[in-house]
């Protein structure tokens, strides 16, 4: 048994928990907790997760994390992340699609706009040329009757100008119909998901605009994640790895805040109602990183 380990467990037996109690507090299983205490860090799921483990059993019992890691620096393993040039690769061309596909939406609705208004024109337009066309042909008077036809070509050039000063006013009321409608109906506000704060390997976000929270972390390797609300339930725990459980997916709408704790962030990606989260803090400067969602619900 280690020094650190001997210091953990002596925390643990003066609060007067038992192994099963410090599993239930951390949602550790118990076997990582007994190799912390012997010393064991191979039977850990990977060297990155060694330091997660030690500061959560750390908290739970009272003792400070940083001045342990410092004080035991020479038995806790170094953190080694040979696929971080990789892994970042694929999260940058995540990124860039994801930006592409924002750009083509926003122009999108401009263009259809663009569209209804020329066809506006091309239909009043049409309307036009169509009426200006029949009095034309009825105002050439005929020879044979000379002047029934003009009586009659006098007649319905006055009835094709109402009726296109008719038509021409019903397109207008239209036109002015529309804009107040759209005056009238209030746009809803777009999400929006801001970095609050931003210290050592925890980050703060608040997000509002928005009447649910879907919550998805996806892996793009192998990372350890827990999910947990405000009061410390964890909705979920344990190894996710690319090509077998690589995703969770859930429901925070009734949750005020959200921790999701992410042992390897260089392999975790996670999302807000299908708007990705980006770290506030580089994943390649800290690895290991507790990220606090606080949701402001929005009735809309």
């Amino acid at each position: 048994m280690t020094e650190l380990g001997n210091r953990l467990k002596e925390a643990r037996l003066e609060k007067g928990l038992s192994l099963d109690d410090l599993q239930e507090a951390t949602k550790i299983q118990k076997r990582y907790l007994v190799g912390i205490e012997e010393g064991n860090y191979s039977s850990m799921p990977g060297k990155f997760y060694v330091r997660a483990f030690i500061k959560q059993y750390a908290e739970a019992v009272g003792l400070e994390p940083e001045v342990l890691f410092e004080e035991f620096k020479d038995e806790i393993p170094s953190i080694v992340s040979e696929d971080i040039p990789g892994q970042l690769s694929r999260v940058q061309t995540r990124k860039s699609i994801s930006e592409n596909g924002s750009k083509v939406l926003d122009v999108l609705p401009k263009v259809l706009i663009g569209v209804l208004i020329i066809g506006v024109f091309v239909f009043i337009w049409y309307l036009a040329q169509k009426y200006s066309g029949n009095d034309g042909e009825e105002a050439v008077p005929k020879e044979s009757k000379q002047e029934i036809t003009y009586e009659e070509s006098a007649d319905l050039t006055k009835d094709s100008k109402k009726d296109q000063q008719d038509q021409t006013e019903e397109n207008a009321d239209v036109e002015d119909a529309k804009k107040e409608k759209a005056e009238e109906v209030p746009v809803p506000p777009s999400q929006e998901l801001k970095v609050v704060e931003a210290n050592g390997d925890q980050s703060i976000y608040e997000l509002t605009n928005t009447a649910k929270f879907e919550l998805k972390v996806i892996s793009t390797g192998d990372t350890w994640v827990n999910i947990k609300n405000s009061k410390g339930y964890s909705f979920f725990q344990g190894m996710l790895k690319k090509g077998e459980t690589d995703s969770q997916i859930l429901d925070m709408s009734q949750e005020t805040e959200v921790v999701v704790v992410a042992g390897n962030s260089t392999a975790t990606e996670i999302y807000i109602n299908d708007q990705k989260l980006e770290y506030a803090i580089s994943p390649t400067e800290v690895v290991r990183q507790d990220i606090i969602i606080r949701y402001v619900k929005t009735n809309q």
